[in-house]
């Protein structure tokens, strides 16, 4: 588990606990809201299930999500969701002798390789998709998450929409029964596994996989195009996504149309109760992230995080004022934006 504690001895505690895929960035917009403002935040990285855990429980002043919870979840629960950035997971190899973007993989064989029915590397549906890669005979490890994660989510969500065997027979969730592989803490423990295991795929959010120079593939897109995962790629596929319409922002941009679409994009939740039971701490984290939408783009994209669009900022602040509020019935925070 990661986790990072910028506190001021002043300021009112901010604790949150969630996914690991924005860590990176959460870290990084802490550090600097610290050194600005004088104010901190805890944020422990403990994955998606844990941070929806959490907040259920009142133990924290935010969760943090991957999975975006449905409206229906969220009125049960008395909470609250909005987006902070969108990023891309991508499917990571370590093969002896291949690059980063050398291997083509398309979302059946991807599919196939974690039900375990495509077994070696020098498989047909491989190598018909990488004609000019030497792939060995080797067996293919798996490495996927052993905790509640909303880079699972958006992975089995992908692969249930390209495979309807992977749909009827592990579907989409934080926590699934893996058909087979080796299973890791956070995206850490399945970048660690892949870097140290010959023959592995696992997958990962594109930060971790850049950090630790993990051997990415390309995928084969809805459109039938083969795309890289990049920055611009992440925000084609969030191009035609109808945020305002969909309740708490839960867009899910796994194998969205489009050219030049990334097929495993996705954003980043914040979970917090509706009504505060601490308003002082509710409004300081309120106050963060309103900060890191204002001042907080470029350090998201030089970790190719994609910033969200400034429109659907101004309605996630508009919906602050109307959702989050004191046991007075006050709004938290209000902005003039």
């Amino acid at each position: 588990m990661a986790a990072m504690s910028v506190v001021s001895a002043y300021a009112v505690d901010i604790s949150g606990a969630g996914a690991t895929f924005p860590y990176p960035i959460y870290a990084k917009w802490a550090d600097a809201y610290k050194k600005e403002s004088g104010n901190g935040l805890n944020y422990q990285s403990i994955g998606s299930g844990g941070g929806i855990k959490q907040i259920t429980a009142k133990t924290v002043t935010f969760g943090a999500s991957d999975m975006p919870l449905s409206g229906e979840q969220l009125n049960k629960d008395g909470l609250t969701q909005f987006p902070t950035v969108m990023g891309g997971v991508v499917p990571v190899i370590n093969i002896e002798g291949v690059k980063p973007d050398e291997v083509v993989l398309d979302g059946a064989t991807l599919a196939n390789i974690f039900l375990g029915t495509v077994k070696t590397w020098d498989d047909p549906a491989i190598k018909k998709l990488n004609a000019n890669v030497k792939l060995p005979s080797q067996p293919i490890v798996v490495v996927h998450r052993s905790d509640g994660s909303g880079t699972t989510f958006l992975y089995t969500d992908y692969l249930s929409k390209v495979s309807a065997d992977w749909k009827s027979k592990v579907g989409a969730n934080t926590a699934v029964e893996w058909p087979v592989g080796i299973g890791a803490k956070g995206n850490e423990g399945v970048a660690n596994n892949v870097s140290q295991t010959k023959g592995s795929i696992g997958y990962v959010e594109y930060a971790y996989a850049k950090q630790n120079k993990l051997t990415n593939t390309k995928l084969v897109n809805k459109d039938g195009k083969t795309v890289t995962p990049t920055a611009k790629s992440f925000m084609a596929a969030a191009a035609n996504a109808n945020w305002e319409a969909t309740p708490g922002f839960g867009v899910v941009l796994t194998d969205e149309p489009g050219a030049d679409s990334w097929p495993l994009a996705g954003a980043t939740f914040i979970l917090m109760h509706k009504q505060a039971q601490d308003a002082a701490a509710s409004k300081e984290a309120l106050k963060f992230f309103d900060w890191a939408y204002g001042k907080g783009d470029k350090m998201a994209e030089d970790l190719d995080y994609v910033p969200m669009p400034d429109k659907v900022v101004d309605a996630i602040k508009r919906s602050w004022a109307k959702e989050i509020k004191d046991k007075d019935g006050k709004p938290i925070l209000a902005l003039s934006n």
